[in-house]
């Protein structure tokens, strides 16, 4: 057995590869970002084929940088964005159409459309609310809207997939035989599976006119069976099996550890994710959250969470950055927001793809409120920080009422982490302590111990427990009255983006 273990992180802005030993210590990685496609207000595009290039790149890159050979690999875990739609020719490889962002807004019209009674069955078989968010309505759409699409599904020669499911197939050989698999966790975000029995679900393929055959094979997120082993003429020189695959923040809230009900972790991204683990409990929400699969390895039960989602939080740095020009890096963020006390009265609700949890408002859009000409640059770069933390209080405030857990801690992860400004003020927001662990990029760690969980590179769980260190903790300082009246400032503004589209 080698002495590592590799995890292929594909996200929203760039594609990792990450090696790591028994200890959860990374010892190589490389990083690649790939374009966002933008070709109308609300669409947001990927280019499939330049994700495998970016694949491709961020493996031997890493490989490298370590010294490595695939001899030194154990195994191969994947993790991916979730909803990101892909179709395509299995016999050719080649995409039929660009791959559809989870943040993309085009099908609220499908979305809007469905009858209350096929609303309703979304929700109970699946825990989702009927949103554009999810792979459902992106691949109706593929189907409706672009040439050959549906009879090409009809030849076999139009299957879906996630990324996950794009990236092993290529992975495992592509076109001269490719797994054609996902795993719960990944299914569980098209609004196709049923949750409770793990497997696609005909009526709803029928609501959202899916033919099953484009469907792929659905499996544990950890599988000693492996979903195939990659190719000696791939970009890891040599055969290693994929044996994990979680979407990603199933795979941090593994890399944090929240592995026993009521422990709970956010996620930091191009979104923020919270996921709270309900064990074996299928936990229906009533207060805005999604139930999902937390994961399930190898025969062992099924485990769910509750999930708050959040569409643009890092990505409003990045607007700040590459669309208005305020910041020259994602960094300078932090330096700049720290040369004001406070916001300013200003208030930014970055509702770029309308609002998730727990709103679920397509009809938002973005606002700046409270702006006088008192305000500058730091004031924005402020209330940008500002949103990621209100934002996070509103699913958490969810999350309680819908569990009645309280929690005493929050685990944080993901790249804005480093960001010591924005951790203490999540802290002051949510009035409780949050705290960083030493590996903060718990995303690539968690599809990492998936893959070796099924290789026997770990024992079991307790070998995971065991890895997690915590690297920093922030204490709220702000009163009571402080935060109440804060949060009641954001409330006031989300109210000002509702009813700006129409979704009718």
């Amino acid at each position: 057995m080698g002495r590592y273990v590799g995890a292929l992180d594909q996200g929203t802005t760039s594609t990792r590869f990450m090696v790591f030993d028994k200890e959860g210590r990374d010892v190589a990685r490389h990083q690649v970002e790939h374009d966002q496609i933008l070709p109308r207000p609300g669409w947001v595009e990927h280019d499939p084929l330049q994700i495998v290039a970016r694949t491709n790149e961020s493996i031997t890159g890493a490989l490298r940088i370590g010294g490595l050979a695939a001899a030194d690999l154990a195994a191969i875990g994947v993790t991916n964005q979730r909803e990101t739609t892909v179709v395509w020719n299995p016999k050719t490889g080649r995409p039929w159409y660009n791959a559809i962002v989870w943040q993309d807004t085009r099908t609220d019209r499908i979305v809007s459309a469905l009858a209350a009674e096929a609303a309703a069955l979304v929700r109970s078989r699946t825990g989702l609310p009927p949103a554009t968010y999810f792979s459902g309505a992106k691949i109706q759409w593929i189907l409706d809207n672009v040439d050959g699409v549906r009879d090409a599904a009809g030849r076999g020669e139009a299957v879906f997939g996630n990324i996950d499911t794009w990236v092993i197939w290529n992975l495992t050989g592509g076109r001269d035989g490719g797994s054609h698999i996902t795993d719960v966790t990944n299914a569980s975000r098209t609004m196709l599976m049923d949750l409770r029995t793990l497997q696609w679900d005909d009526e709803l393929l029928e609501v959202f006119r899916i033919p099953r055959a484009m469907l792929p094979e659905i499996r544990p997120s950890s599988d000693s069976a492996s979903y195939g082993g990659t190719r000696r003429a791939g970009p890891v020189g040599g055969e290693v099996p994929v044996s994990g695959d979680l979407g990603d923040q199933q795979a941090a809230t593994v890399g944090q550890v929240c592995v026993s009900p009521g422990e709970a972790k956010n996620t930091y991204g191009t979104g923020n994710f919270m996921l709270l683990n309900t064990g074996r409990d299928v936990v229906p929400s009533n207060a805005g959250l999604l139930t999902t699969v937390c994961y399930r390895m190898g025969n062992a039960d099924t485990v769910y969470a509750l999930e708050g989602s959040i569409a643009v939080t890092g990505s409003a740095v990045q607007w700040l950055r590459d669309q208005l020009g305020i910041i020259g890096s994602a960094s300078e963020i932090e330096a700049l927001a720290a040369t004001v006390p406070d916001n300013g009265g200003m208030y930014f609700v970055p509702a770029f793809s309308g609002l998730f949890a727990p709103y679920w408002r397509s009809d938002a859009r973005g606002a700046i409120v409270g702006l006088s000409r008192f305000n500058t640059k730091a004031h924005l770069a402020r209330a940008t920080l500002e949103a990621i933390c209100f934002q996070t209080r509103a699913v958490l405030d969810a999350m309680v009422k819908d569990s009645g857990v309280r929690l005493a801690v929050l685990k944080v992860d993901g790249g804005a982490t480093v960001n010591d400004t924005l951790m203490q003020l999540q802290a002051d927001v949510l009035g409780v302590p949050v705290v960083r662990p030493v590996v903060a990029e718990t995303t690539a760690l968690g599809a990492a111990y998936a893959a070796g969980l099924a290789t026997g590179f770990w024992k079991d769980l307790d070998d995971l427990r065991q890895n997690w260190k915590m690297d920093k903790q922030w204490e709220p300082r702000w009163t009571p009255d402080q935060r109440d009246q804060a949060y009641a400032g954001w409330e006031k503004a989300v109210h000002r983006t509702l009813d700006w589209v129409d979704v009718g």
